[in-house]
């Protein structure tokens, strides 16, 4: 038995501030996959499998840089595509292998994958309405995920890898939903409540976990990058 308890909430603000890891934490280096060509038209995911674009190369090549000085017990990826080839870089950089895990994939988002959020709205409105609401049970059609379902995915897994991992730290490279649902989990944040956090390509955030339970060390820094990645939501 390895109970993980949430603190808190945090005073709302765009990016958290830093909070130091007690000593013998469990602390979680998460990074959002490098930039795609869907990402940069602004088209929905999900579980299709996109490629970095160039300049999703040259972010994850600045992450290898950035955290070239760091020692993770382990490194764990999404299978998607775009993560595997940033965690790759990261790994490269580290002398690491990747352990590959799909419940760190993004949410799955059914018949809107491959559209913009305007394409969907337009064609679906009342189905990508509840989306956007961000209401919990909504599923959205074509097998798609609802977002209670995808909370629970992720941080049933997050759960389960600081348990494995307790008192080391560990890299996870991931997607824009996931780390949605990661900083909202940590805060005890409902998730029907609109973002007050940003959730850039290549950006770094750190969550560790002692005796007095979880708190974000550090969001979405993007200090190692020439530019400020996309957000999740643009």
């Amino acid at each position: 038995m390895c109970p993980f308890q949430s603190v808190p909430p945090l005073v709302s603000q765009e990016t958290p501030t830093a909070s130091k890891a007690a000593p013998g934490a469990t602390r979680i280096c998460l990074v959002r996959h490098g930039e795609t060509d869907w990402n940069a038209a602004g088209r929905l995911q999900g579980h299709i499998d996109i490629e970095l674009n160039e300049a999703g190369h040259a972010q994850a090549r600045a992450l290898a840089r950035r955290l070239a000085g760091e020692r993770f017990a382990a490194i764990y990826s999404s299978d998607l595509t775009r993560a595997r080839q940033t965690a790759t870089a990261i790994a490269a950089a580290l002398g690491q292998e990747v352990r590959l895990l799909a419940d760190l994939r993004e949410r799955r988002f059914g018949i809107f994958e491959g559209m913009t959020r305007s394409e969907a709205r337009e064609r679906h409105p009342q189905e990508y309405g509840a989306v956007e609401r961000r209401q919990p049970d909504a599923l959205p059609p074509g097998n798609g995920e609802s977002l209670a379902q995808h909370a629970q995915r992720v941080s049933a897994a997050l759960q389960r890898l600081a348990c494995t991992h307790a008192g080391e730290s560990l890299l996870l490279v991931t997607h824009g939903g996931v780390l949605d649902i990661v900083n909202r989990w940590v805060r005890s944040s409902p998730l029907e409540v609109p973002r007050d956090f940003t959730i850039p390509n290549a950006a770094i955030n750190w969550i560790s976990h002692d005796a007095a339970g979880w708190r974000i060390e550090c969001w979405s820094d993007s200090a190692h990058l020439a530019s400020d990645g996309l957000d999740e939501l643009r």
